[in-house]
């Protein structure tokens, strides 16, 4: 009874005082994400120390993660994502490339190891598109061409940083299997590949059989079964399992206002999403920051990390004029879970120091909370509207 009722306190706290906050940076014209993230910090063991992450909340994270990106690949066609499928790629390779160049090399001049260094740069090369998604989605610009580029360069960012992981693991380990990374790499975008291409094709042949079902919006019901098989398939291959979530989606566009998947998932979404942000905010140990030395490290780490992500993805989309690519490039930014997965990784494997594991920490931490407010400056405000005005239309238009 004593764990049921601390758990329901850390519950009670996480979402109210993450709804609190994201109010407040509303009313500031600021992204919600960024009150919610302020709000794990204030909240978590740095602070006030009111909640800890547990498996509990771990969990329930998780899950709103994978249906926040479920709910923003309802909102994204295959056709729209693979006409900016060039430029996508330009703008994931560029991404990747120029951030790891950066961090491996400001890493080395200042005489750390080779493994270290490489750890580093591993972690600059990450996105995090759930905080990047969360923020198009809260705009209303999703249908934008901005946001298929950087929901498409995100999946591929994923895979490439996915590579860059496992070498740099197998460097830790004494040497790289090619034959291994091969097949992972394969596995990974014929996954991609397949979903994108035929996902919508294929979930199109069952509509007879939905049709026929007697349970209570069991279209639904269908399409969560769908969202977290093609998750779990996604964290099997070795990619993240919100990349699933988000192809699950995606292969369910096409039918979502016929079978209102959207305005279904919609509230599950805004009810489980908080948890993933929050907690993410608490995971910040605003102690360790403070160590001799670490400060200045930390400092011109973050600067790499925003530089490296604005020129090559801005670079990668300049085709599509400046102020787009100033757009993409900041949207590319957050490192959020993704950087805190590759440092977690470093320390597992006894390869980082503590030290620059709070590096990497602040590193992802700071990319995340910076650039959504930067963003939102930049998206154009004619274009944008709550995602719950555009949902409620959709509701009354059905």
């Amino acid at each position: 009874m004593e764990y049921s009722g601390k758990v329901l306190v850390d519950l009670f706290l996480m979402f109210a005082g993450g709804k609190v906050l994201a109010e407040v940076f509303e009313r500031l014209r600021q992204p919600a994400v960024v009150g919610e993230l302020l709000a794990g910090v204030l909240l978590g063991p740095s602070l006030l120390a009111l909640i800890r992450p547990n498996e509990l909340t771990a969990g329930l994270a998780e899950i709103g993660a994978i249906f926040l990106l479920f709910t923003v690949g309802l909102e994204t066609k295959p056709r729209d994502l693979l006409q900016v499928g060039g430029i996508a790629t330009l703008v994931a390779t560029l991404g990747v490339v120029i951030p790891f160049v950066m961090g491996f090399a400001y890493m080395r001049v200042i005489d750390h190891s080779m493994v270290e260094s490489i750890f580093v740069g591993a972690a600059m090369v990450a996105t995090s598109v759930g905080i990047t998604a969360r923020v198009l989605a809260d705009a209303g610009v999703l249908s934008t061409r901005v946001a298929r580029v950087i929901l498409g360069a995100a999946v591929l960012d994923d895979i490439l940083g996915m590579i860059v992981l496992a070498v740099v693991s197998s460097l830790s380990a004494g040497g790289v299997n090619y034959l291994s990374l091969a097949i992972v790499t394969g596995e990974a975008a014929g996954f991609s590949l397949l979903v994108i291409f035929f996902g919508s094709h294929v979930v199109g042949r069952f509509r007879p059989a939905v049709a026929k079902l007697r349970a209570r919006n069991s279209a639904f019901a269908l399409a969560v079964i769908l969202c977290l098989g093609l998750s779990l398939a996604s964290e099997y291959i070795g990619m993240a399992a919100i990349i699933g979530a988000f192809l699950a989606g995606l292969a369910l566009a096409d039918y979502s206002e016929q079978y209102r998947l959207r305005q279904n998932a919609h509230p599950i979404m805004e009810f489980l999403a908080p948890f993933f942000f929050v907690l993410l905010g608490a995971q910040v140990n605003l102690r360790t920051v403070f160590r001799p030395g670490l400060l200045g490290m930390i400092g011109v780490i973050c600067l790499l990390a925003v530089v490296g992500k604005l020129i090559g993805c801005g670079l990668g989309a300049l085709s599509m004029g400046w102020k787009d690519a100033a757009r993409i490039g900041v949207g590319m930014v957050p490192r959020g879970e993704v950087g805190l997965i590759v440092a977690g990784v470093g320390l597992r494997l006894h390869t980082i120091s503590d030290a620059i594991y709070t590096v990497v920490l602040s590193m992802s931490i700071v990319t995340t909370i910076v650039a959504p407010p930067i963003l939102r400056i930049l998206l154009p405000r004619v274009e944008s509207r709550p995602v719950a005005e555009a949902a409620a239309g959709a509701v009354k238009e059905g």
